[in-house]
């Protein structure tokens, strides 16, 4: 990456699902993108618990005695519903809550394959960038052509002019983990003029929560 500025990161959230999946590659990818997090250093943010892909992730990052950090709402800690974090771990009240947390604590965000949830995640934080709310990199590691049609209707979104070219630019795409981490390293973040007129803030009180999660 010479003559390349590069991002410090030292926190990466990633989103993936609480399945495995079918294709055994998708846990392999997991694993491999830990290893890959914990041998460069970087801690991790996630959900929470250990069912699927978020745990394969989360194990193999602690393997690497880098910290890792699960932020859960505190209906999925009842009966043990998603088994037991690893590492630390911040109960919220509330999914948005959640989110807006690991927005706050993370420096990226990496995608693995997942549902519904994962998809909320990904989408919630590209469109967080587009308003303005914050600069950090989002990426997918498509595994295995899982994102291709993902990929392609938002090309399409573009083609179609619902979406920007410098708002496409936000969502970056590799198949390997290392090349993800470095072109998140080198991500230039450019805002829409007109939405980066926008000022947000937390309210009062989440700035209390997260002053009390920095402390941890």
């Amino acid at each position: 990456m010479e003559g390349v500025s590069v991002r410090k990161i030292k926190k990466i959230c990633v989103f993936c699902g609480a399945n495995s999946g079918k294709d055994v590659a998708f846990v392999n990818a997991a694993f491999h993108l830990g290893e890959v997090l914990g041998k460069r250093k970087i801690d991790l943010v996630y959900g929470g618990g250990k069912l699927g892909l978020m745990g394969c992730v989360s194990t193999a990052v602690a393997q690497h005695e880098r910290q890792v950090l699960g932020i859960i709402p505190s209906a999925f800690t009842m009966n043990n519903l998603v088994g037991e974090t690893c590492g630390k771990e911040i109960k919220v009240a509330t999914m948005q809550e959640r989110l807006v947390m690991m927005m706050e604590l993370s420096d990226a965000f990496i995608a693995l394959p997942g549902g519904f949830g994962t998809l909320e995640e990904l989408f919630q934080m590209i469109s967080w960038a587009q308003l303005n709310i914050h600069n950090k990199p989002i990426g997918v590691l498509n595994i295995n052509g899982f994102f291709n049609g993902l990929l392609s209707f938002v090309d399409h979104a573009v083609k179609q002019e619902f979406i920007t070219p410098r708002a496409r630019k936000i969502l970056i795409s590799t198949t390997t983990a290392d090349e993800l981490v470095d072109k998140l390293q080198a991500f230039r973040f450019e805002s829409d003029p007109a939405l980066s007129k926008l000022k947000w803030s937390p309210s009062s009180s989440q700035k209390e929560k997260l002053d009390l999660t920095l402390r941890l």
